[in-house]
């Protein structure tokens, strides 16, 4: 385990994500924007028709992950949490629709069906990054200042 610290939190962004918007490519547009370095993405709700997740599906290393990609489908966008790191968000979501619930990594391809709503805080007085360790897997550490 290891601990960071930072100051405490900056600005607070409310998103209003619209029919047609895409969620991860929209995030990705507002971070680069507003220059966000270092964030946690609060609360996301909303609804899809299009929904692209990966998931593990193993124990082992290396992960075999599992893209799941739904089109044309009403999906209720239950929740979305992560931390943007470096200006790089690692974001992940839960989607349902009438019978079952999915969850998995954000990736390209999710579109808004009638609307998304995001509550993102800045951070003050970290520096994170993101580097791989021995299994090829990405870690959350500082950066250098």
């Amino acid at each position: 385990m290891k601990c960071f610290y930072g100051k405490g939190f900056g600005k607070v962004f409310t998103l209003r994500l619209d029919k047609g918007d895409y969620l991860l490519e929209s995030i990705e547009e507002f971070i680069k924007q507003n220059k966000i370095q270092d964030a946690v993405v609060v609360s996301g709700i909303g609804t899809l028709d299009h929904c692209v997740m990966h998931m593990v599906m193993t124990t082992g290393f290396p992960p075999i992950e599992h893209f799941e990609k739904m089109d044309n489908k009403p999906l209720e966008l239950s929740a979305i949490s992560g931390i943007i790191a470096n200006g790089i968000p690692h974001l992940h979501m839960v989607v349902s629709d009438n019978k079952v619930a999915y969850s998995g990594h954000i990736e390209k391809g999710c579109r808004i069906l009638y609307l998304g709503e995001l509550l993102i805080a800045e951070m003050q007085g970290y520096h994170f990054m993101r580097t791989k360790n021995n299994n090829n897997i990405l870690e959350l550490n500082n950066r250098p200042e």
